[in-house]
């Protein structure tokens, strides 16, 4: 009787079973040994809707500011609505809660409730230099991609609070019964946010690169609280 050949001879038992295939990692997934790196793909759309605004802002932008590919950024937000919407939430809103804190706790006259909201806005801008960029360009400005956030969600938290309690000072004859108390929250962020947007351009212009933003706070509340003081005495 003939020996079993090699094509014909089973496998031996001492070799065990086969090694199971190995899985392939989907494109854009970050392997087991990577660090998270959603928080820094946050930063990198948030850098990156400052510099050039979120309607010129792709997700391949975004990537190439983080230093990955722009597979990974579609693995962690899928698409730019749902990246933007996240830093709005975990970025923007916290950052504005931030300012609400110290006016909501002013206790006191009108004059305490508008130091806190300057020196709130001063303080944020120190911390979140990107602010005034982002605020003016994405809010203010017509076609702005955050306009409708401002109104729906940060106009009830800040502006309409702050225009109520003008309000209420008013009818208590504490506040110049000749103010619009909707227009007076509306000078105020004229009075701070553009300032500090336009900080490089007023700087050059009349070279006040001694101007810091404690000066800035200061001046405006000399401003509001004394205005001109002319002499209209004839």
């Amino acid at each position: 009787m003939s020996k079993p050949t090699s094509r014909t001879r089973p496998p031996s038992a001492a070799a065990g079973p086969a090694a199971p295939a190995r899985r392939k990692r989907a494109p854009g997934r970050p392997g087991a040994d990577q660090a998270d790196q959603r928080e820094r793909l946050l930063d990198a759309a948030l850098a990156c809707f400052v510099r050039q605004g979120i309607a010129a802002t792709s997700l391949r932008d975004i990537a190439g500011e983080a230093g990955v590919t722009p597979a990974l950024v579609h693995y962690y937000f899928g698409d730019k609505p749902q990246l933007q919407q996240a830093v709005v939430g975990e970025r923007l809103l916290p950052v504005v809660a931030q300012l609400r804190e110290p006016v909501a706790e002013a206790q006191g006259d009108v004059a305490a409730l508008i130091a806190a909201f300057v020196h709130g806005v001063g303080g944020l801008v120190t911390r979140y230099p990107w602010l005034p960029t982002l605020w003016v360009r994405e809010v203010l400005c017509e076609g702005g991609a955050l306009r409708d956030l401002l109104i729906e969600q940060i106009g009830p938290l800040l502006p309409r609070m702050m225009a109520a309690r003008f309000a209420e000072a008013q009818q208590q004859g504490k506040l110049n019964a000749d103010l619009d108390p909707r227009l007076l929250m509306v000078s105020l962020v004229g009075l701070t946010f553009f300032p500090l947007a336009s900080a490089p351009i007023w700087r050059t212009l009349f070279g006040a690169d001694d101007v810091d933003f404690e000066e800035l706070r200061r001046h405006t509340l000399v401003l509001l609280d004394r205005g001109l003081e002319l002499d209209n005495a004839k």
